[in-house]
């Protein structure tokens, strides 16, 4: 294989796995895999515009000074995700900071944060942020562009303004898959040379495998989608006060408690089971996970604890849930290895039927081709 076909293939899984992660990212709310920074709170580690690479929160480790993390704020930039370097701890949360910054981030009302709060932290090599130029700043550029565009259009006919947001991850993706089908359907050529040389120039087409794999993944896709987009990490904002209780369970007197009921609903048709895991010392969720039939509510109970001083502080718990395709018991020993893991078993228990149907009745070796033949009268060589 030419060094230039490598090169267009390297280039090709590159684009899809940065539309990828940054479409699942707008989904989700949060990085995945790929982010950027918008302002240059960072400088020099990141200059406005720069991306990075995002390890996710739940497979990073341990938080330690000097990491450089993206978390949910609650008063900075609107309560948007916000990416800085932890610089200490306090009470049961970190304080951060941007390296531009003068001041930690808690000195302008942002509680510390909480390792809920927590959603990525960036990959360092050597003790430096690796960091992509201007990757924020080509689709800032591009969003821009298409809201102009978008604009301009709904403008003139009357129409209802999408997004550019929507809009720029559609049509990124749209160029990716269009370019990526091109290298799939690349076609070769088999030369003859002579006189009355005849060439045929045959279609490689796409194998069958191909088609496979993309079931596999829009089947995954939808599994993980039902198990990950209705959950999440939530945070609340706990008041400790020296005044007497309050209808509201967030307001609790100093060093006492009070509870709330969580709701958990399935709105599928495939039964789940629930885990509620605090992500933070002063909340407390029911130890046992909750088996939902298909449309089914249950409510768990949720303990908040009130800090031993008078203030306000954060403290947060994640949902996970994983379709029910698996026996209750294997999925909870696979959660106590990690709550990534009964991902992957579900996704490889959908799978399977699809692999093995597709095995035993379509075989290995089919391709869909497309055959065109041309005759040439001339000798010479086609590249």
């Amino acid at each position: 294989m030419r060094v230039r076909t490598l090169a267009e293939y390297a280039l090709a899984i590159v684009l899809v796995v940065l539309v990828i992660s940054l479409g699942v990212g707008y989904l989700l709310g949060q990085p995945v895999l790929f982010a950027y920074v918008e302002t240059g709170s960072m400088e020099p580690t990141l200059n406005a515009g720069d991306g990075f690479v995002a390890i996710p929160a739940a497979v990073a480790g341990e938080i330690e000074q000097g990491d450089v993390v993206t978390f949910e704020a609650e008063e900075l930039h609107g309560g948007r995700p916000t990416t800085h370097r932890v610089v200490g701890t306090q009470g049961n949360g970190y304080l951060t900071q941007g390296d531009a910054n003068p001041f930690p981030d808690q000195s302008r009302n942002e509680p510390p944060v909480t390792d809920g709060q927590i959603l990525t932290v960036a990959l360092t090599m050597n003790g430096e942020v690796v960091r992509i130029p201007h990757l924020g700043t080509g689709v800032m550029a591009l969003q821009s562009g298409i809201d102009r565009v978008e604009g301009t259009i709904a403008g003139l006919f009357g129409w209802q303004q999408v997004g550019s947001d929507e809009l720029t991850y559609v049509l990124f993706g749209l160029g990716v898959v269009l370019f990526g089908s091109s290298m799939l359907t690349g076609r070769g050529k088999r030369l003859r040379t002579g006189s009355d040389e005849r060439s045929r120039t045959r279609s490689t087409g796409i194998d069958s495998r191909y088609i496979l794999l993309a079931c596999v993944l829009l089947l995954c896709a939808g599994a993980t989608a039902a198990m990950v987009v209705p959950v999440g990490t939530e945070s609340y904002g706990i008041v400790s006060t020296d005044g007497s209780g309050s209808a509201n369970p967030t307001i609790i007197p100093v060093g006492e408690t009070d509870e709330f009921e969580y709701t958990i609903h399935n709105g599928g048709v495939v039964p789940i089971v629930s885990y509620l895991e605090p992500r933070s010392s002063g909340i407390e969720t029911d130890i046992e996970p909750h088996r939902l039939s298909a449309n089914e509510s249950v409510n768990s109970t949720v303990t908040l604890h009130a800090n031993d001083e008078t203030g306000y502080h954060v403290e947060s718990m994640t949902e996970y849930r994983y379709l029910l395709v698996l026996p209750p018991t294997v999925i909870g020993a696979l959660y106590a290895i990690h709550p990534w893991t009964p991902y992957l078993a579900v996704n490889a228990v959908v799978a399977t039927p699809l692999i093995v149907s597709w095995t035993l009745f379509g075989g290995t070796s089919h391709r869909i081709r497309l055959r065109q033949r041309t005759r040439s009268r001339t000798g010479g060589f086609f590249d």
